[in-house]
């Protein structure tokens, strides 16, 4: 009897530790650790500053006294290209994602009031950096956040922690074939050169843009040409994007300082590239590593928006890249 007891006993004991752990496996599944539950937990707040009497929206998630990341977007999107990025990193880092004027959510300034080159947004962008008061912070850029990313790091080499390179070219020789009929708008700025490429503002044009050379287009959401379209949607608007395509030739003269600024800094940097780019092909990102010895290179098979079809892949790669720049300051 007292052996039938025992084991009774045993039995009992080994039922209550089975199902204290099935408890615990659920209470750690459910936890913000867990990547989908704090991806999920994250609040994305949606905010304006005026920001020299033009006013700037821009998207927000974190802890202002977490290690900052400023998110420049590129053509033809805005800082909803980043969505992904701000609900999943939110819960250790401070994330800042604006638009530039004339996109997304941004004031769109008559251009005999505000002067569209890069210039200028670059002008705008690093004011509204600067409203924020950090004391460091680490880049992200795409496209177009080339161009202005790069002229603020110019400025501020100081407060530049690292870089991260989305297929945001400073090299010639990472001009791909679709920049053509751009180049004979650099050579003359003729009525002729600007009509043929209004083609750009088309809805198929743009959706284009975000499905050519991905292998998965149905994990690319259409919300991304819909907004884009309905932004460019006015002739006076459409006049204003082809002055900065015309402005674009001004960005090559100003390669050589970028890449100079690459090569005396060093900034810690990762590169996340879709190779299948045909305005920005893999050949943008291998020059490189002509100007920084240590790069944590990732190419991906997709297209010019990489983060649409590997987020699941980048957004890792990013939380690691922030967390080693952490461990070092």
């Amino acid at each position: 009897m007292k052996n039938n007891s025992k084991i009774r006993s045993l039995v009992l004991l080994a039922l209550v530790i089975l199902l204290s752990l099935v408890y615990l496996s659920f209470k750690v599944a459910d936890t913000p650790n867990n990547m989908e539950n704090a991806e999920a937990e994250v609040t994305v707040l949606y905010k304006t500053k005026n920001i020299e009497g033009v006013d700037i929206f821009y998207r927000e998630s974190g802890n202002p006294k977490n290690p900052a990341l400023i998110l420049f977007h590129g053509f033809p999107s805005s800082s909803y290209q980043y969505r992904k990025v701000l609900a999943a990193l939110g819960d250790d880092y401070y994330l800042i994602a604006p638009d530039y004027p004339a996109f997304g959510q941004s004031q769109f300034p008559s251009p005999k009031e505000f002067d569209y080159t890069f210039d200028n947004m670059a002008h705008i962008m690093n004011e509204f950096v600067a409203s924020f008061e950090l004391e460091s912070y680490t880049l992200m850029m795409h496209d177009y956040g080339g161009p202005v990313g790069f002229r603020i790091a110019l400025k501020n080499p100081e407060k530049v922690n690292g870089l991260i390179i989305k297929n945001a070219n400073i090299y010639e020789e990472g001009l791909g074939a679709a920049w053509m009929d751009v180049r004979k708008l650099w050579k003359a700025n003729t009525t002729e050169n600007r009509e043929p490429l209004k083609k750009v503002f088309h809805i198929e044009s743009l959706k284009w843009q975000y499905t050519h050379g991905v292998k998965k287009p149905e994990m690319v959401s259409p919300d991304n040409w819909v907004l884009d379209a309905h932004n460019m949607s006015s002739p006076e608007m459409r006049e204003v994007q082809l002055d900065l395509f015309y402005d674009y030739r001004k960005n090559l003269e100003e390669y050589p300082k970028w890449q100079k600024y690459l090569r005396r800094n060093q900034p810690p940097m990762l590169i996340v590239w879709g190779k299948n780019d045909a305005f920005f092909p893999e050949s943008g990102a291998e020059a490189y590593k002509k100007d920084v010895q240590k790069i944590d290179y990732n190419i991906y098979d997709t297209g010019h928006f990489a983060l649409e079809e590997h987020a699941h892949d980048i957004i890792p790669e990013i939380r690691s890249f922030l967390n080693q720049l952490s461990q070092k300051n």
